[in-house]
């Protein structure tokens, strides 16, 4: 919503100044140019990425509005789903879990959380982590190795999108001036018109070039640098999975795996002592299990 209301305000103030200093036959152009430039901008960026980095560079614009979609209940899902693994895992072995790693979309530990089980990349650092520690028991645990791996793979992945925008924003001065060219191309063939016929064309032409910059540095720039920032948030989500199953493979007791991953959050994901109590139909509260668990 906030990045919303700046976006209203920026095309609201840059309209209307045109609206009111601009000449009619500047309005009458603005259609053509904007389909103009906009055209040749999806083409770029078409041309320079895959489908898969142009259909999600395309869904970033809107993502940089509505904002990193995990939130405060998805942690508290999240480290509910973890400590019902980890204390299954402890007990029995990956051997008591294997059916919900080896097959997540019938365990109610994952369909009972539709937004985790949904999400492919958390969805399967869980699993394939899991499955990783059955293949290597008592010995050198690769878990970490694996971790930042496919931390780096998907982060590396994700920021594609954000380059492709930065890329657009780029051009789009560019291809403004393209537009502006091809206008001044046009007038030329007139030039023996009086000014009251060329004035309306150059200003036109120049209106190529004002749009590019417009384009590049009050939407698709802010609105990439944005999209960068929700991508980092939302990496955040797959870090708390990272803490919890380093935590395991350490040997911690889960309820200290999961106050060690809760504490970690910032304040406004961080699930309170008590909703997790709740959720796990607890009495007894994760500090005194913590305390428990290391005296056990």
């Amino acid at each position: 919503m906030f990045q919303l209301l700046g976006l209203l305000t920026v095309i609201t103030v840059i309209v209307g100044a045109l609206i009111f200093s601009g000449s009619p036959a500047i309005m009458q152009a603005l259609p053509f140019e904007l389909a103009l430039i906009g055209g040749a901008a999806i083409g770029t960026l078409l041309v320079g990425n895959s489908p898969r980095v142009a259909r999600d560079a395309a869904a970033g614009l809107g993502k940089a509005v509505t904002g990193a979609k995990w939130k405060q209940s998805d942690y508290a899902d999240l480290l509910t789903g973890m400590n019902d693994l980890i204390r299954r895992a402890r007990r029995g072995g990956i051997v008591a879990i294997e059916a919900d790693i080896e097959a997540p979309e019938s365990s109610p530990v994952f369909i009972n959380r539709p937004r985790l089980l949904a999400d492919l990349d958390a969805r399967s650092l869980i699993t394939d982590s899991f499955r990783l520690l059955a293949l290597n028991p008592g010995g050198k645990s690769p878990l970490q190795t694996h971790l930042d791996d496919a931390m780096g793979s998907i982060a590396d992945t994700r920021h594609r999108a954000v380059n492709a925008l930065n890329s657009l924003a780029d051009a789009l001065p560019a291809l403004g001036i393209v537009a502006a060219v091809l206008g001044i191309i046009k007038t030329m063939g007139v030039i023996d018109q009086s000014p009251e016929v060329l004035g309306p064309m150059i200003a036109t032409a120049l209106l190529g070039t004002f749009l590019g910059v417009f384009l590049a540095y009050g939407l698709v720039g802010p609105l990439a640098a944005r999209f960068g920032q929700v991508i980092d948030e939302e990496m955040r989500y797959l870090e708390t999975i990272r803490t919890l199953l380093t935590a395991y493979d350490d040997g911690l007791a889960p309820a200290t795996a999961i106050e060690l991953a809760r504490s970690g959050l910032p304040a406004h994901l961080r699930p309170s002592i008590e909703t997790l109590d709740a959720s796990m139909g607890t009495v007894e509260s994760l500090p005194q299990r913590r305390l428990r668990g290391r005296t056990a």
